[in-house]
């Protein structure tokens, strides 16, 4: 008994005292003043380095040359210079039609091997590189060897000799082995078909 009156009047005499307990344990609600939230943040390891400005001065703007071949037949090698990196696939698929003569919806180009939509540009084929030429191989749909623009050449041709006198003069015969080597590959094999060719034409005349 004499414990527990001891523990009542020590708590008794705690009640009495009035409450003093420090302001950064806590405080009275009534009388906090208010004020902003300060937060410290632990030091970095390393100063953060200032970003650098990515804006681009007007005609200033990086460009690629866009090369664009073909190993196919018809056999292409272009190279447009200064594309922008907002130039679309279609803008360089346009490009190539006004080059070769060969319909937009014929074209199908090609990036690593893998096929590329109209829609994307240059830039999201080369995000992160800093490469100043970009190479696409070029699929002709079909085949395109009749629907390329006439050379010169050409035209000249058609201008000229027609039928049997195109067919006399060894440049007939001569463009004919070189479409047949472009096929068959084989100079040996090309030449013999020429002359077998040649000698059936001979025959027949």
């Amino acid at each position: 008994m004499t414990e527990v009156s001891f523990a009542k009047n020590f708590l008794a005499a705690l009640d009495a005292r009035p409450v003093t307990l420090s302001p950064d344990h806590v405080q009275d609600p009534k009388t906090l003043q208010a004020h902003g939230a300060f937060f410290i943040l632990p030091k970095m390891p390393k100063p953060m380095s200032k970003r650098k400005a990515t804006t681009v001065a007007p005609g200033q703007e990086r460009s690629l040359n866009v090369v664009v071949k073909s190993l196919r037949n018809p056999p292409l090698d272009l190279k447009l210079s200064s594309q922008t990196l907002n130039t679309s696939i279609l803008d360089v698929k346009t490009s190539v039609s006004n080059e070769t003569g060969i319909p937009v919806d014929k074209l199908k180009m090609l990036y690593n091997k893998k096929p590329v939509p109209d829609s994307k540009v240059l830039k999201d084929l080369v995000a992160g590189k800093e490469a100043t030429n970009i190479e696409f191989t070029v699929m002709v749909i079909g085949g395109a060897a009749a629907m390329t623009k006439p050379t010169q050449a050409q035209k000249e041709v058609a201008q000229g000799p027609s039928g049997r006198e195109v067919i006399d003069t060894t440049e007939f015969w001569s463009d004919l082995k070189g479409f047949l080597l472009q096929r068959v590959r084989d100079e040996g094999l090309a030449g013999e078909l020429t002359n077998t060719f040649q000698a059936a034409w001979a025959a027949k005349s």
